[in-house]
């Protein structure tokens, strides 16, 4: 299987980080994958650092490139539609953001393009449906997140540290504040899971929540919107907590949560590891060809 990614974000978020781990993954699987992204993109930086195939995405040269591989996928909104217009081979498209799909003319042909949706989640999946996207067309991949070797030991209380309205960081810290608990605002969950006790993940909407399956896999009990996708990871009282989003009750959660750590970081291995993620993808990719 020879496939060509695309992603134009410049930061590191959700999306970059799977696209890299599958770019990743697939190698290692033994595919051929090749990555383009923007220039200036951490992603770009990180994937030639890890010396993986990968160039700068030129837009002028997409359409020819794309005819030297048996699909492209696509890991963002821009990406979609640059390869809806420009690529010559079958497009997959992941789709991570739980809002609805834009009922307009242009969003309605851009939709029709993609061969097959990777939904990040069976919430996810339902929006794309209500966009009148046919069931045939849309497989469930999860995130995949590695694993570290030890779970964490800490003390700390993160939060996501984000500029996004939508992530809700103003009431996790109104909750924090009303259970008199201090909590560390976190840039990089990657560098500040370790160490950790507890993860606030206070969100109005959300796809699936990666950086939920990142503390989940350092073995750090997670409390968490009862939004989106994330009850598709945490079942509430068992490997983490379910919370309105309400202050009172998120605080109530913060003063009561026991150590669920270690129930999280089984789910995390039996479900959500960077191999589940890459095999499905690839069980979904094989099935768009087999339904030629």
């Amino acid at each position: 299987m020879k496939t060509l990614h695309l992603d134009t974000g410049k930061e590191m978020r959700g999306g970059q980080w799977q696209a890299l781990r599958l770019h990743r993954g697939l190698i290692a699987a033994g595919n051929e994958s090749f990555l383009l992204a923007r220039p200036d993109s951490a992603l770009l930086w990180l994937a030639r650092q890890e010396g993986l195939p990968c160039a700068a995405l030129r837009t002028g040269s997409l359409r020819t490139l794309s005819e030297g591989y048996d699909l492209v996928h696509a890991h963002d909104a821009r990406s979609h539609t640059l390869a809806a217009l420009l690529a010559r081979v079958p497009l997959v498209v992941s789709r991570r953001v739980a809002f609805p799909v834009r009922d307009s003319a242009i969003s309605r042909w851009k939709y029709r393009q993609p061969r097959l949706f990777l939904a990040v989640s069976h919430h996810v999946a339902r929006q794309l449906r209500k966009a009148n996207i046919d069931k045939s067309r849309i497989a469930v991949v999860y995130d995949g997140v590695p694993v570290p070797p030890t779970p964490a030991s800490g003390s700390a209380v993160l939060i996501p540290e984000t500029a996004d309205p939508a992530k809700g960081m103003a009431l996790a810290q109104e909750a924090a504040g009303l259970a008199g608990i201090l909590v560390q605002k976190s840039a990089s969950l990657e560098t500040d899971l370790p160490h950790a006790r507890l993860l606030l993940y206070i969100t109005h909407s959300e796809g699936l929540g990666s950086g939920i399956l990142l503390a989940m896999a350092h073995g750090v009990t997670v409390i968490a919107s009862n939004v989106g996708g994330i009850p598709e990871m945490i079942r509430d009282g068992e490997n983490g907590y379910l919370v309105p989003n309400e202050a009172a009750a998120i605080a109530a959660a913060l003063g009561n949560a026991a150590d669920l750590g270690n129930a999280a970081r089984a789910t995390i291995l039996a479900r959500f590891t960077e191999k589940h993620m890459v095999d499905a993808t690839l069980a979904a990719y094989e099935g768009l060809f087999r339904n030629v």
